[in-house]
């Protein structure tokens, strides 16, 4: 099992783009060329606030999530703490203990459970997929959704469900940012890189780098987003500017914080939400409900979808 567990976080790190252009690069992030997983030194790892300690190994482990503050959350069902194998990841691992998660996956704190089971269920399906086929997450979303159980999903759908969602995503708008590499499906900030334009994209990336790597669940992360993107995405979101699309807020609800079986967007990754909006575009993304955001999202530009996202993360989830 070790050996299994080597090679897929070495695919995590390694899987690199092929030539082909990807649809929305810098929404759809693949690890760099020539990255490599790091070597476990064998000593004891420690992050603030935490008397655990686990090695680098222990932490690649994609079936045990690295718990470091086991008080800041409830007792975890085994399905999301350990998984079950084979091909069954523990949820908190990618989507860590708080349910909060990294830019590459969902933020699944807070979600209504039956939602949280309609999705599996897509998965289950092969409904639910991503536009960029290299996507190494959405992959392993797909092989665990053919393979976990109805009792685990609703184990884990009632765990995250009962999370409260707290701030995790700090948005900045910019002009410019870091110079930035992808490793381990998000952005990094170059070594002395400088800065660039940041031009119609967002740019997410962790607050504390060395945190983030070793899932520390109380290290957030920082949205960089154009200038005047929340204001425009608040018109967007409050009006349907004019006829574009409809208010987000008649079925995500007020301050888009949910309603019923439909999920709240405030506080969410914005990388994330630009990925959702457009896999529905494009029919990557069917299911259920799908259909709901069809035309919702038929004559929206990825302009729109930026300002859209930069303006729900910006609210307090």
């Amino acid at each position: 099992m070790k050996n299994t567990i080597a090679i897929v976080f070495a695919l995590l790190l390694c899987v690199t783009a092929t030539a082909q252009e990807t649809p929305l690069p810098w929404a759809y992030a693949l690890n760099s060329p020539g990255a490599e997983p790091e070597h476990d030194d064998g000593l004891a790892k420690h992050v603030p606030g935490s008397q655990r300690t686990f090695t680098l190994t222990e932490i690649k482990n994609l079936y045990v999530a690295p718990d470091w503050h086991p008080d800041d959350h409830p007792e975890m069902p085994g399905v999301v703490a350990t998984g079950r194998n084979p091909g069954v990841y523990a949820c908190a691992y990618c989507h860590l203990p708080n349910g909060q998660g990294r830019p590459e996956n969902a933020s699944l704190a807070g979600l209504p459970a039956e939602y949280i089971v309609q999705q599996m269920a897509d998965y289950k399906a092969g409904l639910r997929r991503s536009s960029e086929p290299q996507s190494l997450p959405a992959s392993f979303m797909l092989a665990i959704g053919a393979t976990v159980t109805e009792s685990e999903v609703a184990e884990a759908a009632e765990y995250f469900s009962s999370l409260k969602p707290a701030p995790w995503i700090r948005v900045i708008e910019t002009d410019t940012v870091p110079r930035t590499t992808v490793a381990g499906w998000m952005y990094i900030a170059i070594e002395n890189g400088g800065t660039e334009a940041l031009g119609q994209r967002i740019i997410e990336m962790p607050e504390d780098l060395e945190r983030t790597e070793l899932r520390d669940f109380r290290s957030g992360f920082i949205a960089y987003v154009p200038i005047g993107s929340v204001y425009k995405g608040k018109e967007l979101v409050s009006s349907g500017g004019n006829g574009k699309t409809q208010p987000c807020g008649v079925c995500h609800g007020s301050n888009l914080r949910g309603l019923g079986p439909v999920p709240p967007l405030a506080g969410r990754s914005p990388s994330y939400l630009v990925r959702q909006l457009y896999d529905l575009q494009n029919g990557a993304r069917k299911g259920r409900w799908s259909p709901l955001m069809q035309a919702a999202v038929a004559n929206l530009s990825v302009q729109d979808f930026i300002a859209i996202a930069a303006y729900a993360a910006s609210l307090d989830p």
